[in-house]
């Protein structure tokens, strides 16, 4: 049996302050949302920037260390396995209160680096989830 592989790397920086929250079985989740910034000339020589959001979530031990670690404007790099719509496999799409059409790019963090210059006492490089057990 082949394994599928999903995986999403990406640098950017925290749009606003982490969200930790419980389940009911008690596990912690944090939730975040971080921008990554690209750039292009178009055909005239335009320069053109898009920002794409992605809405990040880490569980247990990894979503108590980006409670404690992150904040808003931080700058990490995020290794994770994008999480699409069970209804249509597909990014979430949703509409805003102007009545325009967006999407969600939501993300379940495997894998955190830390960007930002800290000091070495407070210096946490690398957080990454723990591993996972899949039954079939």
């Amino acid at each position: 049996m082949s394994k599928q592989y999903n995986k999403t790397i990406f640098i950017g920086h925290l749009g606003g302050e982490p969200e930790m929250r419980y389940t009911p079985s008690g596990t912690p989740v944090t939730i975040f949302n971080v921008a990554t910034h690209d750039q292009y000339p178009n055909e005239k020589g335009e320069i053109i920037k898009v920002t794409t959001w992605f809405r990040c979530t880490a569980w247990g031990k990894l979503a108590e260390i980006c409670k404690q670690y992150l904040q808003k404007g931080s700058k990490v790099l995020i290794e994770g396995r994008l999480t699409p719509d069970k209804s249509s496999g597909r990014p979430r799409i949703w509409t805003r209160q102007d009545g325009t059409a967006a999407a969600d790019y939501e993300l379940k963090i495997m894998e955190i680096h830390f960007l930002d210059s800290r000091t070495e006492e407070n210096e946490v490089p690398v957080a990454q989830a723990e591993e996972e057990v899949i039954q079939a």
